[in-house]
């Protein structure tokens, strides 16, 4: 928690960290991606529940991103539901697993998941089913919150599984218990979260290391240009016919 330095200064250090400790994972999982897309296959991103659903949203017919993510964005768990009522579909268990399945993942997929809590029934259930489909994992999480949240709390899954467990590449946000890095002297609440800028921070690096690996392989990665400049909807039409029968959010 910080006390001495201001939130830029924090959020800064915060992504210098990421950046430099992460990197390697970062490119193992973007390793996989780029597979994906030499493969031809989709990337499926998924995020536990609340806020964590955002970054789904960001890499998702996104200027600059990749074209052929496909969001598995399911109203009910995301802040554009009622905030008590995705507070407790994202403790429901089961709940994530019918998610998943019905974008019917196939061995060797990648489900890239989002949660930067990492304990929660409907990241856990998301994350078994995928295994059960044989997809391969990359999780987006915070070790301090998987390993500081007590075991018995009610917030977890009953499997007692945190999302690394289950993830066949890992990269820590650093997100700190709570999500929040100010405090304000006179005042208990700590404010200022940060898994959002964090978590945004990784989804682009992933896209970036995904293309470069594509490039160095002499392949062309999919990428969105801005809809909104001139020649924008033309430079997209390709993608967009060869990927809206297959995205089922385009």
């Amino acid at each position: 928690m910080s006390t001495s330095l201001g939130y830029l200064e924090t959020v800064i250090e915060l992504l210098k960290r990421i950046e430099n400790e992460q990197y390697d994972n970062m490119v193992a999982a973007a390793k996989l991606m780029s597979e994906a897309i030499i493969e031809d296959k989709l990337i499926h991103v998924y995020g536990g529940g609340g806020h964590t659903t955002l970054p789904v949203g960001e890499m998702f017919f996104r200027a600059g991103g990749l074209s052929n993510i496909n969001p598995i964005m399911e109203t009910g768990l995301s802040v554009f539901n009622q905030a008590l009522k995705y507070l407790q579909l994202e403790r429901c268990e089961n709940f994530g697993r019918a998610v998943v399945r019905y974008y019917d993942l196939k061995p060797g997929d990648i489900l890239l998941i989002f949660h930067n809590i990492g304990i929660n029934a409907a990241t856990i259930d998301a994350a078994l089913e995928a295994k059960a489909c044989g997809a391969k994992i990359i999780a987006v999480s915070s070790h301090d919150w998987q390993e500081g949240i007590p075991q018995d709390y009610e917030l977890r899954h009953s499997s007692g599984k945190n999302l690394f467990d289950l993830a066949d590449v890992c990269i820590d946000d650093y997100n700190p218990v709570g999500d929040t890095v100010v405090r304000l002297p006179g005042f208990d609440t700590p404010i200022g979260p940060v898994s959002n800028l964090t978590d945004m921070y990784i989804a682009h690096r992933l896209e970036i290391e995904t293309a470069r690996l594509c490039l160095a392989q002499g392949v062309q990665p999919p990428m969105w240009k801005s809809a909104n400049v001139p020649g924008g909807d033309e430079a997209n039409r390709a993608l967009i016919e060869k990927y809206k029968p297959r995205i089922k959010m385009l």
